[in-house]
């Protein structure tokens, strides 16, 4: 590594961490390595095309700003692309000259990037009759990516998906691996995907598969001697998407037999999908020479979605359905239920069917009513959302201030009182609840619990207003 780029790099560094959150400097520049410092030009070594490409869509300009800071009006930056494993160390150079924007300079600098071959491997055996037109793709068609809701605690993912729709086979994102949660949406994406690919490459055969039925397919193949039909038809595809991957855990043959159809696959260029309920890193009873192949490509996650995200994700679904409701209602909701998108739109559901079924007006009590039951029935922890709006109700504030910088006393009071409640009725850490209420950090909710303790020792009037909050925020948490 140059001395003076890697000085150059970490004073650029400076002033990119004070514009962007901790989790976008964590991602998106911890990994990069300065490289070389020639004639006011800095060479910063990528990761990969995406990351290229994504640093060119979303912080060119911040890029622009803190090279010029440092190396004047003249200053250039230009990227070192590492490949894929299968040609490591080669590299591919894109200069990006200032004042050019996002790919624009790169269509104004065309670089060729050289291409391992494809390694050719024959087909064990030809199922008789069988076409590649015949495979149905088995993709639900309303799982799409103008039906999935992008937010913060999925962009990674949409983005890589969405790259991948683009270029089956052909990115750095193979395998893509998507986890997450219950209903966190991996399923949806990884249809999307698929259905994407379908549509721009229709000669593409793209199948989508669970693990299970994956599972019973192949005991089934080798109770009838056809082993050979079951991995032969699997090699033929070009996209093959695998749900719930995790459930392939002990399972040594099915293992075994996935690993050889995954080898063939990634060997001559098809794209592979996946999707499971945790990281790589966490799959219990998982070969390592498949857990290894896992970390070929790119493991994505899909995490609780945010509040407003909630709320997107409520207005499209009353959309596609034809549904209006006040935006009261649909903010209670989002508020109410913060553990997944498929319970989110099950509450939806259950307030729509009970005013259906009774005939009744769909108001702010009938909605109340229904999430109180809906919560009790699968059994929640409040959430942090819910307790600031209790508490911003309870003192007639706009959430937004209580999550602002200002000291004005009624609203630190507020935002102390939240805090206390998150700490002792949530599982969140510290520094989770701090980011909660504005980009505090764990010192500021620990004083923040001890001040609500010892107001609640010497002040009764103020102990009794936060036994009246507590009741409030119990009903949610009540089983």
């Amino acid at each position: 590594m140059d001395k003076s780029s890697e000085s150059v790099w970490k004073k650029c560094l400076q002033i990119i961490k004070d514009n962007v959150s901790a989790q976008s400097f964590k991602t998106w520049f911890a990994p990069i390595k300065p490289v070389k410092l020639e004639e006011k030009v800095l060479t910063i070594e990528v990761p990969s095309q995406f990351f290229y490409e994504w640093l060119e869509a979303h912080y060119i300009s911040l890029l622009k700003k803190s090279i010029r800071h440092h190396l004047g009006n003249e200053g250039r930056l230009e990227y070192s692309i590492v490949m894929e494993p299968s040609v490591e160390g080669q590299k591919n150079p894109y200069t990006v000259k200032f004042p050019a924007r996002g790919n624009a300079a790169l269509r104004n600098n065309p670089v060729s990037v050289p291409v391992a071959a494809a390694r050719t491997i024959s087909n064990p055996f030809i199922i008789p009759g069988l076409k590649k037109v015949n495979v149905e793709s088995q993709l639900n068609p309303s799982y799409t990516f103008d039906t999935f809701i992008e937010g913060e605690c999925n962009r990674l993912a949409r983005s890589a998906g969405f790259a991948v729709s683009s270029k089956p086979g052909g990115t750095s994102f193979n395998p893509l691996l998507l986890y997450g949660g219950v209903g966190m949406g991996k399923t949806h994406l990884a249809h999307a995907i698929g259905i994407e690919i379908k549509n721009k490459f229709p000669g593409q055969t793209v199948l989508y598969v669970s693990s299970e039925k994956f599972t019973t397919q192949f005991v089934e193949a080798i109770r009838n001697n056809a082993q050979n039909d079951f991995i032969h038809f699997y090699q033929m595809m070009d996209v093959l998407i695998i749900d719930d991957i995790q459930f392939f855990a002990g399972k040594e043959k099915t293992q075994d037999v996935f690993f050889h159809i995954f080898n063939h696959l990634h060997q001559t260029g098809k794209q592979l999908i996946l999707t499971s309920d945790k990281a790589p890193v966490d799959i219990q009873g998982m070969e390592q020479r498949l857990l290894s192949r896992f970390k070929w490509g790119l493991a994505a996650d899909l995490q609780m979605p945010d509040l407003e995200t909630r709320i997107a994700i409520l207005y499209k679904k009353m959309y596609l359905d034809g549904i209006e409701l006040p935006k009261e209602i649909v903010e209670y909701i989002a508020y109410s239920i913060t553990s997944n998108v498929r319970e989110l739109e099950g509450a939806l559901v259950s307030i729509l069917a009970q005013a259906s079924m009774n005939k009744k007006t769909i108001t702010l009590e009938l909605a109340k009513q229904m999430i109180d039951k809906f919560v009790k029935n699968t059994n929640h922890e409040v959430s942090i959302d819910y307790i600031q709006k209790v508490v911003c109700d309870y003192f007639d504030l706009p959430i937004e201030l209580l999550k602002s910088k200002t000291r004005k006393r009624q609203v630190v009071q507020a935002r102390q009182i939240a805090m206390f409640f998150a700490k002792s009725m949530t599982k969140s850490s510290l520094s989770s609840i701090g980011m909660h209420c504005g980009g505090k950090d764990h010192a500021t909710v620990l004083h923040a619990c001890r001040t609500v303790n010892n107001l609640i020792e010497t002040d009764k009037k103020f102990k009794a207003s936060v036994q009246e909050l507590q009741k409030k925020i119990a009903v949610t948490s009540k089983q």
